[in-house]
Formats: structure tokens, C-alpha cells, sequence
């Protein structure tokens, strides 16, 4: 195999592949360089779209090279062979977000908001930066041995201001994605990272999504709609609350991130000793 043989002679010995996109995979390797376990991201740019190799992938690595955060995924190198693939070298975590509420079925509310801190101070960093996520979902939120928060795949990530400078680019899961984007009308990018942190949030509490994705073209509708809770979760009111205040459906009702680092049910980790 190519990428085996190449990353071979770079000192890092490939493993299992522990996640596959459409024109990426991501494994496992032992690397002698780093003397620990890495994760390396393989994009095959030779069978990969026009706009990907030409607009997503140099924005992702000029991203990349500028984001140092404890709860950004570390990113050690980024290698350019020349017959055509990348590969983005970095730090590997346990699991993801979404493997940990299936386990668990939801995640307790102090562990909840812990988790969900670190997110918030990931994503606030990026903002402070003018860079927007644009695929935050539970799959894109690690969590470290240690039970750390890493935010990975910048995939479809890049600079914007927020408003007025607003995006045009479909970007992320369905699931995820704020109402304004899945309609298909010009967005402020920060604003809808805000909507999908509020889903992120949901899903953590109530162990599942917030809005039936089944037929995309229908969830702008049920957006709009009251939020329900699955009967069997116990949640404080001001996580509730908390969630509310993400998932405005006018973005220019919702709160920025610092604004929503700054709610109750946030600040309560604070004050605990």
C-alpha cells in the first residue's frame, strides 16, 4: 500500500483505520518520531472533488498551522506527498462524544457540563480568531484517556468575521446544521456554530437529537417547534435554558459564544469548590 510504504520511511507504522470519509480515512500508527500512539488523517487529493483540493484542503492546513489550544486537537505535521495525498499527523483520543452517550445513554449533568465547557472554550478560541467551525457535531468532539475534550476536523472550517460577512457554503450534518443553513440562505457562520453547540449540548443531556432528521427538507418546519425532552431525563431548568438560548431560530436572536459561556448553568461549575 502506498500510504503505508511512504509514512513507512517517515518513522510511523499504520494501524487500525478508526474513521472514513468520502475522500479521507483516519488510523491509527505507532510513530518512532513522536515516541507515542498518533492519529493520521490520509486525504487522497487525486480522488477528491475540484473544491476540495483547491479551496477546503489549503484553508484546512493554513487553519491548522495557526490553532494551539488545550482543547483543539494537536496536530504535529502535515505531510505533502507528491503523488497526491496529504497527511495531517496528530495527537489520538479514545473515543468521540457520540460513542460515550450511546454507552452511557446520556451524560450525567456535571460531567455534561464540564465537557461542554471545554467545547465552549475551544470554539471561543477559534472565534476570537475569526475562524469558524462549520461541522460541529458529537462525531467531532474527542475525549482523551483522560477524559479531556479535543475538537477535531477542520475540514470545512475558515476565516469569517460574522456579520455582516455572511457564507454561502453548505456545510456540516444535516443534523446539526442551523435552520438558516439548511434553507440555503446566506449565513453569519459564528451564529450557526452557536445552533449547532446548542444541538451538540442537547444530544449530551437528553441522549438524543433534538429535531427528527429523517427528512431533511422538513426540519427548518420543526425547528421552529417547542423543544421536548424524553420524559425519563431528569434536567435542571437552567440547562434548559441554556439549550434554549442556542437553538433560537433567528440567528440574530442567538447569543454569541462568549455571551453563552457567561449562563447560569455554566458559571455554577465556577462557583462549586
Amino acid at each position: 500500500m502506498a500510504d503505508e510504504h511512504t509514512l513507512n520511511k517517515l518513522g510511523y507504522e499504520l494501524g487500525a483505520t478508526i474513521g472514513e470519509g468520502s475522500y479521507s480515512k483516519v488510523k491509527l500508527a505507532i510513530s518512532s518520531k513522536h515516541s507515542k500512539q498518533v492519529a493520521i488523517k490520509i486525504i487522497d487529493r487525486n480522488n477528491s472533488p475540484h473544491q476540495v483540493v483547491s479551496k477546503f484542503l489549503p484553508r484546512e492546513m493554513d487553519i491548522l498551522r495557526v490553532v494551539k489550544h488545550a482543547h483543539i486537537i494537536h496536530v504535529y505535521e502535515v505531510i505533502e506527498a507528491s503523488n497526491g495525498p496529504v497527511y495531517i499527523v496528530m495527537e489520538a483520543a479514545s473515543m468521540d462524544l457520540l460513542d460515550k452517550i450511546k454507552e452511557l445513554n446520556c451524560i450525567p449533568s456535571e460531567q455534561a457540563r464540564t465537557w461542554f465547557s471545554q467545547i465552549l472554550s475551544a470554539v471561543d478560541f477559534l472565534h476570537q480568531k475569526d475562524i469558524v467551525h462549520r461541522d460541529l457535531k458529537c462525531e467531532n468532539v474527542l475525549l482523551t484517556a483522560e477524559h479531556k475534550v479535543k475538537l477535531t476536523d477542520l475540514g470545512f472550517a475558515c476565516f469569517s468575521k460574522g456579520h455582516p460577512e455572511l457564507r454561502t457554503t453548505y456545510c456540516g450534518s444535516a443534523a446539526y446544521a442551523a435552520p438558516e443553513v439548511l434553507r440555503g440562505v446566506p449565513y453569519d457562520a459564528k451564529k450557526s456554530d452557536v445552533w449547532s453547540l446548542g444541538v451538540i449540548l442537547y444530544v449530551m443531556v437528553a441522549g438524543g437529537m433534538p429535531f427528527d432528521d429523517t427528512d431533511v427538507s422538513k426540519l427548518p418546519q420543526l425547528q421552529r417547534g417547542v423543544l421536548v425532552y424524553p420524559a425519563a431525563i431528569t434536567m435542571e431548568e437552567p440547562c434548559r435554558a441554556l439549550i434554549s438560548y442556542m437553538l433560537q431560530y433567528n440567528p440574530s436572536s442567538r447569543p454569541s459564544v462568549s455571551d453563552v459561556a457567561q449562563q447560569p448553568w455554566l458559571q455554577q461549575q465556577r462557583q462549586e469548590p
